[in-house]
């Protein structure tokens, strides 16, 4: 036996916390309020603590209920999209896909319409996190696109996505009229993002330039690095396969094109379960990905 408490107050619980309100709550839950105030209550004794503070016409999640709350809702959100997909057409097939923060925000996301639309009977569940996972252990994840390294498992399939050009970027803005890039690299902030398999000093030292020994921006997620180098923060050594939209834009441009030695590296990996390698959801969406990656799939 799980040891929780009965859904029925866990139910009577998230209503009132989100509508921050026991009238709303039993307004949408078709009790009384009186009914969502014992059950709250009832709740609260389990826990032998308030999670709320009972205002004149409305309630207020405490710290604790507030915690609670959030954990909550994910899992109601979880629930609800399992039983939605059990209403899917017979033919239709869930691909539960776990990828990369940045990649999925800034590459995958905004292709995924279009692979919906070819491929209309595949639903697409997608998580996101940055250790990469065991999909030998991890069974509710179909496929991983995984950055830095994938796990190596027997039983696993991982390719790597092809290799992605690291190259610093900032805005236009920044350039000032007639100032080498030398002198932009000095002067300007640069932008680090802390997970990167490529860091500013690899690349002063591939171009035999002297680092700036001054401080610096770190974020821990590409996607953030980008952003802040749009926003006119500084110059970032990112992917230009991550910034393609905002290179293509004319939001960040690539300083010194032509003149520096620029890094390639293969910095994304897919992987998936060799022995469903034929389900018919898991090869179409290989297929398709590195179909809009230009990656020859037999050779990554």
């Amino acid at each position: 036996m799980r040891r929780i408490p009965n859904f029925v107050l866990l139910r009577a619980f998230e209503a009132a916390a989100r509508l921050e309100s026991f009238t709303l709550a039993a307004h949408e839950l078709h009790l009384t309020p009186s009914a969502i105030s014992h059950q709250v209550r009832e709740l609260e004794d389990y826990f032998a603590r308030p999670l709320f503070v009972r205002k004149n016409r409305r309630v207020e999640a405490t710290a604790e209920g507030r915690r609670l709350f959030l954990s909550l809702a994910r899992v109601l959100d979880a629930m609800e999209a399992a039983c939605s997909e059990v209403t899917l057409a017979p033919q239709a097939q869930v691909l539960a896909l776990h990828c990369a923060p940045s990649f999925a925000v800034k590459w995958l996301g905004p292709r995924l319409p279009q692979f919906l639309q070819t491929h209309p009977n595949v639903t697409v569940r997608l998580s996101t996190g940055a250790e990469p996972i065991d999909l030998t252990r991890v069974r509710d994840i179909d496929m991983a696109i995984s950055y830095g390294f994938a796990l190596e498992r027997s039983g696993l399939d991982v390719r790597a996505l092809g290799a992605e050009t690291i190259v610093p970027l900032c805005s236009p803005n920044l350039l000032a009229p007639d100032m080498p890039d030398e002198e932009r690299l000095a002067s300007l902030c640069l932008i680090e993002s802390q997970l990167s398999q490529v860091t500013w000093r690899d690349w002063f030292q591939l171009n035999a330039l002297p680092q700036p020994p001054r401080p610096r921006l770190s974020f821990d997620r590409a996607a953030l690095a980008i952003s802040a180098a749009v926003d006119g923060m500084g110059i970032t050594l990112e992917s230009a396969r991550l910034a393609e939209k905002e290179l293509a834009r004319g939001d960040l441009v690539l300083l010194g094109a032509g003149r520096f030695k620029t890094i390639s590296r293969e910095t994304h990996f897919l992987s998936q379960r060799s022995n469903e390698r034929h389900l018919e959801k898991v090869r179409v969406f290989r297929q398709w990905m590195f179909s809009e990656l230009g990656v020859d799939e037999t050779s990554a």
